[in-house]
């Protein structure tokens, strides 16, 4: 599966939840989205991720409000989520494991959306250690 279409799908799934929200609210839905470096170093991505909510009827600042939040140090991650979290969204993407592993350990109730090639229910060995990947 080529990564477009997989960025659809994961677009896809997110949006649904935005709709289950739009059913119970009359606001607009909201999206989170915890990303790794920054959203210039990710503007293909992120292309993609708009391209595909526009797809299926999204269209950010219109119909649907997006969150972001930016981590070039993975330190900063658990503020970040937290911050998300706090902000009572629908789903959150998140594009790395680092930022899998903040969400996971900040909410069990909002739905996390993931784009990443690493297992993201792998814990670190220890609070000072990362997660270590595996080639398979």
């Amino acid at each position: 599966m080529r990564r477009r279409e997989f960025i659809t799908l994961l677009v896809s799934a997110a949006a649904t939840w935005a709709v289950t929200v739009r059913a119970q609210q009359s606001a607009m839905p909201g999206i989170g989205y915890l990303g790794t470096g920054s959203a210039e170093l990710n503007a293909g991505s992120l292309r993609a991720f708009r391209q595909g909510l526009k797809e299926i009827g999204y269209i950010e600042g219109q119909n649907l409000a997006i969150e972001y939040r930016w981590a070039e140090q993975n330190d900063r991650m658990p503020a970040l989520a937290t911050d998300l979290v706090g902000r009572k969204l629908a789903v959150i993407v998140a594009d790395s494991t680092p930022s899998v592993l903040a969400l996971q350990a900040a909410t069990s109730t909002i739905p996390i959306i993931f784009l990443t090639a690493g297992d993201p229910c792998q814990r670190p060995p220890d609070s000072a250690g990362s997660p270590q990947l595996e080639a398979s």
